[in-house]
């Protein structure tokens, strides 16, 4: 099996030795080298490990034909821009099961028309993880609001809006909010 995870490893900017302790259990730098090179077979449980310690999913670690990954040319620094040392692919972005994304038509607060905002969805238990960070929630009728979330109060929620001179939202026991993750931007 031909996998990406020297790649993804090195486009983390992530030495074999970090990425080994990060696995659980850890294991070696020598045993992810020899995973990364071929000379060890990648087992599901391999690529489920791996995939947990470089914060992606297995599936961005398997190279598939019809996968089209894209190409890094040059690698841009406060020094400058140079081109990698070593071949480097990512993988293009793909949702997460359960993501909702925000469409922007006008342009608001950071966010320019076009922009594609991703969002995780929240349960009410993990709606803590998401203070001072851009939500997603849902209001009755097929409405929503989209903030900035600035604070919990039990079941009440208090937003700040995107645009300057708005007053701040309080929301009541919303079921789940979508917190911001990923923008895709058109330059």
């Amino acid at each position: 099996m031909i996998t990406a995870i020297r790649e993804i490893r090195k486009a983390k900017k992530l030495t074999l030795a970090e990425v080994a302790e990060r696995c659980d259990p850890p294991t070696t730098a020598q045993t992810i080298g020899r995973l990364e090179t071929g000379m060890r077979t990648v087992s599901v449980g391999w690529l489920n490990r791996i995939a947990d310690a470089l914060g992606v999913d297995a599936g961005d670690l398997v190279k598939l034909p019809e996968r089209a990954d894209l190409p890094v040319a040059a690698i841009l620094d406060a020094d400058g821009c140079d081109a990698p040392r070593h071949e480097i692919a990512l993988p293009l972005p793909r949702p997460e099961p359960g993501m909702v994304a925000v469409q922007v038509r006008t342009g608001v607060g950071d966010y320019r028309a076009g922009d594609e905002i991703w969002c995780a969805r929240l349960e009410p238990e993990q709606f803590a993880t998401a203070l001072n960070r851009d939500v997603l929630v849902p209001r009755p009728a097929g409405r929503f609001l989209f903030g900035r979330l600035i604070g919990r109060e039990g079941d009440r929620l208090q937003l700040l809006p995107l645009g300057a001179g708005g007053r701040q939202q309080v929301i009541s026991d919303p079921a789940w909010i979508g917190m911001a993750v990923k923008m895709v931007r058109a330059l």
